[in-house]
C-alpha cells in the first residue's frame, strides 16, 4: 500500500517556527516531484512548495523567504521548514507526490496524497 504520512503540525505563536515531515512508504518516491499544499478553513487548496528529484524547488510567493522545502530521498522523506509563521498560515498541510520530474502547482497533477497535518498559528 502506497502511503504518504505527514507529521510535525501543531499550535504555534505568530513569529514562531515548525518543521513538517512527510514520509513515503510502499514505493520509492526518489524519482518523484513532491510538494506541499495547504487548505485553510473555507478556502481552496493552495500550492505551497514543491521539489524535484534533483532538488529544484518552487516556492509560492505567499511563503517565499519564510518556508524552505527539502528532501532526503534515501529516507523517502520530504520536509517543510516554516519560519516567521503568520496567522494566515493556519491550515491543514498536505504532502503530495507525482511520478514525473516536472514541478506543477496544480493539485490535480499529483497522484499521491497524505492525510494532512494541522498547523495553527495564534496571533
Amino acid at each position: 500500500q502506497v502511503q504518504l504520512v505527514e507529521s510535525g503540525g501543531g499550535l504555534v505563536q505568530a513569529g514562531g517556527s515548525l518543521r513538517l515531515s512527510c514520509v513515503g512508504s510502499g514505493r520509492s518516491f526518489s524519482a518523484d516531484t513532491m510538494g506541499w499544499f495547504r487548505r485553510a478553513l473555507g478556502k481552496e487548496r493552495e500550492f505551497v512548495a514543491a521539489i524535484t528529484s534533483t532538488s529544484t524547488t518552487d516556492i509560492s510567493d505567499s511563503v517565499k523567504g519564510r518556508f524552505t522545502i527539502s528532501r532526503d530521498s534515501s529516507r523517502n522523506q520530504m520536509y517543510l521548514q516554516m519560519n516567521s509563521l503568520k496567522y494566515e498560515d493556519t491550515a491543514v498541510y498536505y504532502c503530495a507526490a507525482r511520478g514525473t520530474s516536472w514541478i506543477r502547482r496544480s493539485a490535480d497533477r499529483y497522484e499521491y496524497w497524505g492525510q494532512g497535518t494541522q498547523v495553527t498559528v495564534s496571533s
